[in-house]
């Protein structure tokens, strides 16, 4: 007869696991759910899966990986906030977790308080492009036409309240110009403007963007991060096209409903460490257009916490409705 275990019983199995580097599986302790807010086969999804697929061997316990959509990643958000600290129910958190703090009048959780933040997996930054023959060469290019032509010049995202949105509107903000901001339902219709000219600009996603930029029909101005793009290396930053201090970038992390035991915790971030440093699943992010950024449970909060602030003060000055 198969014997029913509590979640008391899955929770000392579990701290057990912080404890021993190499335990067996804990075989009548159910799976445990890594949980996200993105649609299945989307990148975040592939990423989710190769981290349930290696986190799992690492710690010789079946970790199921599940897509619960709705507004903008936040009931996948909500569920694993009001999980049991057991290490059973864990999150693949990403970037827009601090933008719905700042777009949102209010969350049916606290973004920081209600989760336990175990380490950042991956980065990447954003693109800022246009057509080949466009007149605009560079950043600079761009501030100069716009402030020329005040508000005739446009840029395309994947929505209000993006991330993409936030950037572009933190680039206008720092170069001090106004550009008209074209929201799309999604990157697709946007970009498909693009090409056909009826947008001058779009800020976007790597994976949007490089097959584009590949066959010269898109080129990119600048991207967001504070350093090169691997798979742009000829492309400048924002910081060195004449914006000190400009940095965006998209990420995903690893976290837990608030009250994870620290050994588990520990464990967790040793386990993700690992894995992130296996040559073969930093070339499978690459490809996805990310590099690995493993970081302490701590640099993991301070990034959510400093990045609630940025965008907060963003959607403030750029005037955004809240929802």
């Amino acid at each position: 007869m198969t014997q029913r275990i509590s979640r008391r019983t899955a929770l000392a199995g579990l701290s057990a696991l912080a404890f021993t580097p190499r335990a067996p599986a804990i075989a009548q302790a159910r799976a445990i759910v890594l949980m996200h807010g993105f649609t299945p086969g989307a990148n975040v999804d592939i990423g989710a899966r190769l981290i349930a697929d290696h986190l799992g061997r690492r710690l010789g316990q079946t970790v199921v990986v599940e897509s619960r959509l709705g507004a903008g990643g936040t009931v996948s958000a909500a569920a694993v906030a009001r999980a049991a600290p057991d290490g059973l129910t864990l999150a693949i958190l990403p970037s827009g977790h601090p933008v719905s703090a700042a777009m949102y009048k209010q969350l049916p959780y606290n973004t920081v308080d209600d989760f336990t933040f175990v380490s950042m997996l991956t980065e990447n930054p954003f693109i800022f492009g246009t057509y080949p023959d466009h007149p605009a060469k560079s950043v600079a290019d761009v501030i100069k036409l716009a402030q020329a032509d005040e508000g005739k010049l446009t840029c395309a995202t994947a929505g209000i309240g993006t991330g993409m949105h936030l950037a572009f509107e933190l680039f206008a903000s720092m170069a001090k110009v106004k550009i008209q901001h074209i929201p799309y339902r999604g990157s697709p219709q946007a970009v498909t403007d693009l090409l056909a000219k009826r947008i001058d600009f779009q800020m976007d996603t790597p994976p949007l963007f490089l097959p584009f930029m590949a066959d010269n029909r898109t080129r990119a101005l600048a991207v967001t991060g504070t350093s090169k793009f691997f798979a742009l290396p000829n492309a400048p930053t924002f910081a060195e096209s004449g914006l000190p201090g400009y940095s965006v970038t998209g990420w995903i992390g690893l976290a837990g409903p608030a009250g994870l035991p620290a050994p588990l915790v520990e464990r967790l971030n040793t386990e993700v460490k690992a894995t992130l440093a296996d040559p073969a699943v930093i070339e499978r992010f690459r490809s996805l257009g990310s590099d690995v950024v493993p970081t302490t449970p701590a640099g993991f909060k301070a990034r959510v916490v400093d990045d609630v602030a940025k965008w907060t003060k963003v959607v403030a000055d750029a005037n955004i409705p809240r929802v």
